[in-house]
């Protein structure tokens, strides 16, 4: 690539005869020169710019990458935590469901025990009321005898 000091530098070979004018090949060189010297430093803040950008980009990309990498983490994270949680609620139902069943038995052998009392307790009335009844029946057969003795 030719420099703007390419272009300063580059001298022409001068002809006698029909040549060019020097002065004006030199305005035009010193014109080329400066307007060169400005795309030549234009390009080159464009390059460096190109490669800052480029550098960013790849910052950028290398950001991206976490964070997807991050958000696939929060879903797997999320998801264990619902299946655990689905676990302990399937636990705490069993649980719940066992101890239900439980309490149910222990109130069904507690009823049988209660009406086991309730029968004993009406034989030993039915024992009482029938040991009453013989001994009223007795007592009026010693009235009735007392009364055929008078």
């Amino acid at each position: 690539m030719i420099t703007p000091l390419d272009i300063e530098n580059k001298k022409f070979s001068k002809q006698m005869m029909n040549g060019y004018n020097v002065e004006e090949v030199d305005d035009f060189l010193d014109d080329l020169t400066a307007e060169y010297g400005k795309n030549y430093k234009e390009i080159a803040e464009l390059r460096e710019q190109v490669e800052e950008l480029n550098r960013s980009l790849e910052h950028y990309k290398t950001i991206e990458t976490t964070l997807q990498n991050t958000l696939v983490m929060a879903q797997t994270t999320a998801e264990d935590i619902k299946n655990v949680a689905k676990q302990q609620a399937e636990q705490i139902i069993n649980n719940a469901k066992s101890s239900a069943k439980q309490q149910a038995d222990e109130l069904e052998n507690q009823i049988i025990l209660k009406n086991k009392e309730l029968d004993d307790v009406k034989k030993q009335f039915d024992i009482y009321k029938a040991k009453m009844e013989s001994l009223l029946i007795s007592q009026l057969e010693l009235l009735k005898d007392i009364n055929k003795d008078d």
